[in-house]
């Protein structure tokens, strides 16, 4: 009895993933075609194939699948993310992704957190928990944004090393505040920043010691014995680096987009792999890329609980609506203003105003909250996903139109 329901599971399970990826396909077809980004499209797909829909697909997000797709697939698009930025670029940019990753998620965090208070009339620590968990941007979704909407390099890579940094210091805000909200610590902005900065050190340090050795097995004019195998070896790194910066209580993310940015610019390390060899490899990074998309967002959208957001929608969205106008160009204008080194223009952060989106990091600290039962774990649910409907079906869809109207589009 019990292998037979271990079968009917497994065929339920490989149903389902058929089905996304069937639709998904036909979904990112669509997507090109009307030339919005594809992660809108996937999300909207997911609401119309979920339970409360068609009822096609029905994963839980607390299953084993879930999570696997959504710790591979958010840190396998942080990779190709890694590897697309160029060290040149991140070079004149440094200072304004440190501030904007760090006091720019504090700075966001406090003006969400004070609007939350008044709009939901909650108090203000769970107003200020609720803010943290919507700080940070979202790797997944902005990286394959940048992959299709050609924006000038320096911001995009602005904006993309932005999202990787600042999940890292998403998290540790949102647990440092629900010490507070629990009556179980204090929370320390010293302390914060200097968990911030050992996470930080040790994955960027994983990262690169993973990196290197890629490369050394892929790209090595002597040792680059795996050079055929480029796509497996990508695979392992990225596994290996997310669990060795885990298993050393730091973060994983960080390790697996550092691991990108090192293979993304081994030849200035002095390895450089055949041209072939290389086309195979890009090739690979990109269909992974999209296939781990396709289901982390169209599983998202099937997972939004419309009847939990029924309660909070109009304050959810005006606290959202906060976010988007009010806290984001604050965070960006006291942050990257101040930057003589990069000399941002005024329609450059303008541009990094609206590129913001909401997306898997903070849906993953909304789920674990709601696991822990933390104060107001409901209401941050309902609002989270209101926050990730919202921008993502807002902003990602309208990002190649501001970038044509600001004079950003790099020219193909």
């Amino acid at each position: 009895m019990e292998a037979s329901t271990s079968i009917e599971v497994a065929k339920h399970t490989l149903l389902s993933c058929g089905l996304i990826l069937a639709i998904g396909t036909v979904a990112g077809f669509a997507a090109q075609k009307i030339r919005i980004p594809d992660v809108a499209v996937f999300l909207v797909t997911g609401i119309a194939i979920g339970p409360q829909a068609l009822g096609l697909v029905d994963i839980s997000a607390d299953s084993a699948l879930n999570q696997i797709i959504l710790l591979f697939g958010a840190s396998y698009i942080l990779f190709d993310g890694g590897a697309s930025l160029r060290l040149e670029v991140l070079k004149r940019v440094w200072i304004t992704i440190l501030v904007i990753a760090t006091i720019g998620l504090l700075i966001t965090t406090a003006i969400t957190g004070v609007a939350a208070h008044y709009i939901l009339g909650i108090p203000l620590i769970t107003a200020l928990l609720l803010a943290s968990t919507l700080a940070s941007t979202d790797p997944a979704t902005l990286v394959p944004i940048f992959r299709q909407v050609r924006i000038r390099d320096r911001v995009a890579q602005t904006v993309m090393s932005e999202s990787a940094f600042n999940d890292a210091m998403g998290a540790i805000v949102t647990f440092g505040v629900l010490a507070v909200a629990t009556g179980s610590g204090e929370f320390s902005l010293a302390g914060s920043l200097f968990d911030l900065a050992k996470e930080s050190v040790i994955g960027i340090v994983a990262g690169i010691v993973l990196g290197y050795l890629a490369a050394l097995l892929i790209a090595h004019e002597k040792l680059d014995f795996l050079a055929e195998y480029a796509p497996v070896v990508t695979l392992i790194a990225v596994i290996g680096a997310y669990f060795a910066a885990d298993g050393l209580h730091a973060s994983g993310f960080m390790a697996v987009f550092v691991f990108g940015i090192v293979l993304g610019n081994k030849e200035v390390f002095g390895f450089r792999m055949e041209a072939e060899e290389t086309q195979r490899l890009e090739e690979f990074v990109l269909t992974t890329a999209f296939i781990m998309r396709l289901f982390i967002f169209i599983l998202l959208g099937a997972q939004v609980d419309f009847a939990l957001m029924q309660q909070y929608w109009l304050g959810g969205a005006a606290v959202v609506a906060v976010l988007m106008l009010v806290a984001r160009p604050a965070t960006v204008f006291l942050c990257a203003g101040p930057d003589r080194r990069a000399r941002w223009s005024f329609a450059e952060m303008l541009f990094m105003c609206w590129t913001r989106e909401t997306g898997v990091i903070p849906a993953a600290l909304a789920g674990l909250l709601l696991g822990m039962k933390a104060p107001g774990a409901q209401m941050i649910a309902s609002v989270t996903f209101i926050a990730i409907l919202m921008t993502i079906l807002i902003q990602a869809p309208t990002t190649e139109w501001l970038g044509r109207r600001l004079g950003l589009l790099e020219k193909p």
